[in-house]
């Protein structure tokens, strides 16, 4: 072939390339948007009230809900508990749920890292060899020649796969919509860890006040025992009034076992959520009056709550890997090209490779076209489509039980507003009742089982205020967990810096 001829082909060769270089802008698949929220502008199906009902006691302040505020990061500093401050600070900083998941984002980085590199740009390679061979003279045409020699090269390669169709980006944007996923997982962790300290700490004091109460009730019934032994010693009461006070002072007593049980399972939870040992002497003990109840209680619009809830934002995660894997899966049925090319040299001697004439060089391209695979390539993109189906059916609902969550929250902090109110009164009136059967007792004016009637009143209205006082702070702190807590407000913790995303890769921000 003449120098001019293989000037055109040379020519004609890099044109094709150059048009493939180009065509390798185009991506085929989906490209992913989000969701839209949900057309909805309340989370109730009726209105909520300005603010709650309020109740004498720090626990009956009333709540202003104000819609559309944006919540603080360190949401749980607005109970007013140093302690408790202090323990979901050392939880964050020692917990292994959240060393877990700074590992697994750090791990979903790095495989993105790995494959971009690989991906985007060529490979090269560089070789050193060298063989002791023996040849045969027969291959040849020679049949008598036999020789043993030394063979040495040196030489670089370089090869690049054109992404023609976006398959190799399809598949970065997969593995970058899993750095957001785990980016989100990191972040209900924070939220998890964060709210379950706070709902613990106040079950502790709950059951601490339980218990109070119920040995206070104990003592009572015991000085009322002693009383009511000194009569029938007297012949003033029968032995029936005697064993039923004792029967009651029983009954109270054996509510504090289970109460203890109580108490010391959320002290070791406490612990263990704090990244300790159950037994570890550092965990702080709470009581009701340790919290302060938050007066305005932010309320996020239902339009931004998909961009604030982590579990939201993650099945938002998985849906875009889904939505790129079809690309990849499209992407493979089309034409892939390799490009490659090699530079060294080689010589019977080391010292010979690097002289003139030893070089050896090569270069080329290549094309694979699937013809035939017996459907499986087909059968892969609808599997990949299916996958989406999946992960878009998960999203929804995903969304539709937060949703739920909110509303469930919303209307318990309402009805826990109005329902300490009235077990306030309860209790003060069933007190109060206690006072005066006590004092017709003593008089006579009433039967000892009127007085008897009166006492299990009293403790169960005493036991039950403590439990409603606790689900004002609980509940509060399950509607900033249900809202998203806040991390979009730079408190929550990251894994290192952010790794570089790729052109097609969105993650979805709140604003």
């Amino acid at each position: 072939m003449s120098d001019v001829s293989q000037r055109m082909v040379r020519r004609r060769l890099y044109a094709a390339l150059g048009g493939c270089v180009a065509l390798a802008g185009c991506m085929v698949g989906p490209n992913y948007h989000a969701p839209p929220p949900p057309a909805t502008d309340t989370f109730t199906a009726t209105p909520l009230p300005k603010q709650t009902a309020s109740a004498p006691g720090a626990a009956g302040l009333p709540q202003r809900f104000a819609p559309g505020e944006d919540i603080p990061a360190a949401w749980w500093t607005l109970f007013h508990c140093e302690p408790l401050d202090a323990l979901i600070r050392e939880a964050i900083a020692n917990s292994p749920n959240m060393t877990a998941a700074q590992a697994a984002l750090r791990q979903a980085r790095e495989n993105f890292s790995a494959q971009a590199g690989g991906t985007l740009l060529p490979s090269v390679d560089a070789q050193l060899g060298a063989t002791r061979e023996k040849i045969n003279g027969i291959a040849f045409g020679e049949p008598g020649l036999v020789e043993e020699f030394n063979l040495y090269n040196a030489s670089v390669s370089v090869s690049y796969k054109l992404d023609l169709f976006g398959g190799a980006r399809r598949a970065l944007e997969a593995l970058h919509a899993q750095i957001d996923y785990q980016q989100y997982q990191l972040q209900a962790a924070w939220l998890t860890i964060s709210a379950n300290l706070v709902t613990a700490a106040v079950k502790q004091a709950s059951v601490r006040a339980q218990i109070d109460a119920t040995e206070r009730i104990a003592v009572e019934e015991q000085e009322q025992l002693k009383v009511l032994e000194q009569q029938f010693a007297l012949g003033g009461v029968s032995r029936a009034a005697v064993l039923a006070q004792q029967t009651l002072l029983a009954q109270t007593r054996a509510t504090l076992p289970p109460l203890y049980q109580q108490l010391d399972q959320t002290r070791h939870q406490l612990a263990v959520l704090a990244g300790k040992l159950p037994g570890d002497p550092g965990v702080p003990e709470f009581t009701l009056d340790m919290f302060s109840l938050p007066a305005t209680l932010p309320v996020s619009l239902p339009s931004s709550l998909v961009r604030q809830r982590p579990d939201i934002l993650a099945a938002d995660a998985t849906l875009h890997q889904a939505s790129a894997q079809i690309g990849v899966a499209t992407a493979a049925m089309y034409p892939q090209i390799t490009l490659s090319a090699s530079y060294g040299a080689e010589a019977l001697t080391p010292a010979q490779v690097l002289r003139a004439g030893s070089t050896i060089w090569s270069i080329g391209a290549g094309l694979l076209q699937p013809v035939f695979h017996g459907g499986q390539l087909s059968a892969q993109k609808r599997a990949a489509e299916a996958a989406y189906e999946q992960a878009d059916a998960q999203y929804r609902e995903t969304v539709l039980l937060a949703f739920q969550n909110v509303a469930d929250t919303l209307r318990a902090l309402d009805h826990d507003a109005t329902g300490l109110a009235a077990q306030t009164d309860a209790s003060r009136a069933a007190g109060d009742a206690l006072e005066l059967t006590r004092g017709q007792y003593r008089v006579g004016g009433v039967s000892y089982l009127a007085l008897l009637d009166a006492q299990r009143q009293y403790q169960q209205t005493v036991v039950s205020l403590a439990q409603a006082q606790a689900a004002r702070y609980a509940d509060t702190a399950a509607l900033f967990q249900a809202l998203g807590g806040g991390w979009w407000n730079d408190a929550a913790p990251q894994a290192g810096p952010a790794a570089s995303t790729s052109p097609t890769a969105t993650a979805a921000t709140p604003h």
